[in-house]
């Protein structure tokens, strides 16, 4: 071999040989492609600024998330004023699971190498103005959960190969301009006509419109008999084949209900027992089934304590089997009826089943009866972000520092859909570790939002009912039983605390050990103190950043200041934890109690979260389910 060529080559090798080169060439390659896509936008408010593509990799750019690898797994650029066009070089994202391109102004076709974007979970481009057709590529995607194509100028037919993705959850393609039959092979039968609304020109079943050529879903045609046919006596054979058709056509009518008359002679009446409601109990409203009670009393072995799953101000939570397989949680509501509430409350059902979004837990279904109320939800595999902490098993590893963080962002984000997505918005009113649920992949999903608002149905006054959990409870809405976004920010400021901890509220303020210390300022001194291994869950075992940890607690004492107007909300939260104007606002903060300390000596009572003496106190569940 030349020498020229041998010195040559020997670099390449090496840098195909060392692993800790191929993530960086990885990296490099996603940085490229996610810089071609801002070339090729249009960004009047520089939300793109930070994407410098001279660093070894874009982990460290805004509205970027990456793993552990240091791969690109989440890209977050929803209502940001962008415009301009995708680029094809995006299907090089290997590893990219959410694709969040919702509420901007883009344009042009989506590009057909999305489809190689085999762990993608949830593609959100609704919102913008993209033309062209759906890409046929992306039945490809089989993790794919939600996908979002609703308001935009996408025409052609829907491709046959979506029906392929059995892991969808969540499908919008309305208000385009599409066309043709919607393919369905019993998947897309899942999903309602609100699904392909204001698409004029689709057909089909799951529409509710006949194509053209094709009969308007009447049943067939009714049956010809054949011609007579002559027997050696004389005689037509048509009447008897006439009276064998009849017979077993009434005998095929008459069969179902002799066998129904029959099991409701010997079914025993005191089985189950339930007063149906005036609706049909099995109408879907929305993307929302209307269940029987009688199918979940049958799903959860009629209600079983073997099956509960939790229990808490709202009622108690049981784990139950469909009869087509799927796992639910059913949410059953303890509250006393009133006559008259049904309508308000399936309206509010209704409110909460359109809050859609990949970090809130989707409503399945529901039951109303006059003497029940109950709510199905998926089955969620790894409980509540408090069990993780507290009551996991003992082979069970705990939270690591990558998912906590993960946490943190995942349920601000879901909040703030909540607080800025909603119309009507929807105040959560018990945000805790509890009430923050975890999916298969760790991924946090705010769970029992809405049912402060849904069990207060039958309330006219404007003030109801403090709800919420002692620790978590904001002091403006102790004081006044008011509630807003801003009580929702407040318990979030001291789920971040849990999270960081793995202490419940309540037990954080025994950790100080001094009974004339309330618990934020003894916080806030620990970090000044920079001692933060007396804060962090020992579980942990060192194993975090300290930069990292020191902003979570600074973010947690901003949420959680006493006036809810210096609180921020929650979509600032979301900034926050992305990287984007914590310090400023801390700093901001910082001075401010500089001066508060200097005109007040001591703080005003009721802006005191928790009393002076924890000694003799237990922790009190006011409401909302464990």
């Amino acid at each position: 071999m030349d020498s020229r060529l041998a010195s040559s080559l020997c670099p390449l090798l090496i840098l195909v040989a060392h692993p800790l080169w191929i993530i960086m060439v990885l990296s490099n390659m996603e940085g490229d492609a996610l810089h071609s896509l801002r070339a090729n936008l249009e960004d009047p408010n520089n939300v793109l600024q930070s994407w410098d593509p001279t660093l070894v990799n874009p982990c460290t750019w805004f509205h970027v998330t990456c793993n552990n690898e240091n791969s690109v797994i989440r890209v977050d650029l929803g209502n940001a004023a962008l415009s301009g066009q995708l680029v094809p070089s995006l299907g090089l994202l290997k590893n990219l699971q959410y694709l969040e391109l919702y509420s901007n102004n883009i344009t042009g076709p989506i590009p057909s190498e999305l489809g190689n974007l085999t762990s993608l979970v949830s593609l959100d481009l609704y919102l913008n103005s993209f033309t062209g057709q759906i890409p046929d590529t992306l039945g490809k995607l089989s993790k794919l959960r939600f996908l979002r194509l609703n308001n935009n100028s996408l025409v052609g037919a829907i491709p046959m190969s979506l029906t392929n993705i059995s892991s969808l959850q969540v499908l919008d393609l309305s208000n385009n301009h599409l066309s043709g039959e919607v393919p369905d092979n019993g998947s897309f039968s899942l999903f309602t006509p609100i699904s392909f609304a204001n698409n004029l020109n689709l057909c089909g079943p799951v529409t509710g419109r006949p194509c053209p050529g094709s009969p308007p879903f009447s049943p067939p045609p009714p049956f010809v008999p054949p011609p007579p046919i002559s027997t050696p006596g004389g005689n037509s054979a048509t009447g008897a084949i006439a009276g064998g058709v009849a017979a077993g056509a009434a005998l095929l009518f008459a069969a179902p209900a002799i066998a129904f008359a029959w099991w409701r002679r010997r079914k025993p009446q005191e089985f189950f027992f339930d007063v149906p409601a005036e609706e049909d109990p099995e109408v879907h409203l929305g993307q929302l089934k209307r269940f029987s009670l009688r199918e979940l009393q049958v799903a959860t072995d009629s209600f079983s304590n073997k099956n509960i799953l939790g229990r808490g101000g709202f009622g108690k939570v049981y784990k139950g089997r469909l009869a087509d397989g799927s796992l639910v949680a059913v949410k059953r509501l303890k509250e006393e009826r009133t006559p008259g509430g049904e309508l308000q409350f399936q309206t509010e059902v209704e409110m909460i089943s359109m809050a859609v979004h990949r970090n809130l837990l989707r409503l399945r279904g529901f039951c109303m009866t006059p003497t029940e109320r109950l709510l199905v939800y998926p089955y969620m595999a790894n409980g509540s972000v408090a069990s993780c902490l507290r009551e996991r098993p003992p082979s069970q590893p705990p939270l690591d520092w990558p998912t906590r963080k993960r946490i943190a962002l995942g349920s601000a984000r879901g909040l703030s859909y909540l607080h800025d997505h909603c119309d009507p918005k929807i105040i959560h009113r018990d945000v805790k570790a509890a009430n923050i649920l975890l999916d298969e992949e760790f991924e946090a999903v705010v769970g029992d939002f809405g049912l402060a608002k849904l069990m207060d149905y039958k309330d006219t006054h404007v003030t109801t009912a403090v709800r919420g959990t002692i620790g978590h409870i904001a002091p403006e809405y102790l004081s006044t039983g008011k509630s807003s976004e801003k009580t929702d920010v407040f318990g979030y400021g001291i789920m971040l605390l849990e999270l960081i901890t793995g202490q419940r509220a309540f037990d954080l303020a025994r950790l100080a050990n001094d009974d004339d210390v309330m618990l934020l300022d003894w916080v806030k001194g620990l970090l000044k103190e920079k001692k933060l291994e007396m804060l962090v869950d020992p579980d942990l075992q060192r194993n975090y950043v300290d930069a990292e940890v020191e902003q979570l607690i600074q973010v947690a004492l901003l949420c959680t200041q006493g006036s809810p107007m210096e609180r921020p909300k929650m979509s600032e939260v979301v900034r926050m934890l992305e990287g984007d104007g914590l310090a400023e606002r801390w700093d901001e903060w910082q001075k401010v109690e500089v001066l508060r300390q200097e005109v007040e000596l001591a703080p005003h009572p009721n802006s005191d979260w928790i009393v002076d003496s924890t000694e003799n106190l237990h922790a009190v569940e006011l409401s909302g389910p464990r």
